[in-house]
């Protein structure tokens, strides 16, 4: 079974890029699950369900971070879906740390990106950019070429090696070669009890749970610890 991640800010067109590729997908004769990641609201698992009659589930992360709860739940949902026969699974994040990258070592990873968001947004969105695969531009339609041709240079600025392909998430126009991406991308390897073999997070996690993270609600640094930040310094480490 493969694996994709698909990760991106709010509002960018993941889902719909997905629901294409499940069409084309059904269109090959293969078995796709779903799996979204959310903060506190998601409906994606249900229209997936409906749509195309596959199986499709939902995580809220709650407190954590949604980079975070993947990590958790992944091999969970890996063991869900290969037990279901599934050929892929498409794992929807909602990609809202920018010191994270919710990509795993033996999947595709994916981060989408609009071209209406800014000509600087690829320098600003870290390793959900740097540490993956393919970058996947929408809403291509709603800017001028020049600008098309700045914001894919600001990628490459940031991730050389990354693939860029450009596409119509409304109609579908441009998901032929991500499927290629797909097809080409090697299956995960599975024990007898359907357990996925060791996966290992692709890049570095953030150093560590703040005081903040875990509830502390006063402002100013002097009142937390562990690494800490000034306005007029760099990070430092604070003991409690």
């Amino acid at each position: 079974m493969k694996l994709v991640i698909c990760a991106g800010p709010a509002t960018t067109g993941k889902t719909s890029v997905l629901r294409h590729v499940v069409m084309k997908l059904r269109h090959a004769g293969q078995h796709a699950a779903f799996l979204k990641i959310d903060v506190q609201y998601a409906e994606e698992d249900r229209l997936f369900s409906d749509e195309f009659g596959i199986p499709a589930r939902k995580v809220y992360s709650g407190e954590l971070c949604p980079d975070h709860c993947n990590v958790m739940v992944l091999g969970d949902a890996l063991h869900w879906a290969h037990e279901l026969g599934c050929d892929t699974l498409l794992v929807e994040t909602a990609g809202l740390c920018l010191r994270c990258s919710p990509y795993v070592d033996g999947g595709l990873g994916i981060v989408v990106l609009e071209a209406t968001s800014g000509m600087n947004l690829p320098l600003k969105v870290g390793p959900m950019l740097s540490l993956a695969d393919m970058a996947v531009v929408t809403k291509i339609d709603r800017v001028s070429q020049a600008e098309r041709e700045v914001f894919r240079a600001r990628i490459q600025d940031v991730a050389p090696r990354v693939q860029i392909r450009e596409v119509n998430a409304l109609y579908g126009i441009g998901i032929d070669p991500l499927m290629e991406h797909i097809r080409t991308t090697h299956a995960i390897a599975f024990d007898d009890q359907h357990r996925p073999e060791r996966l290992l997070l692709r890049g570095n996690p953030s150093v560590g749970t703040c005081t903040i993270c875990v509830g502390k609600k006063e402002i100013g640094w002097q009142s937390h610890f562990g690494v800490v930040r000034p306005l007029e310094n760099q990070a430092f480490y604070r003991g409690q």
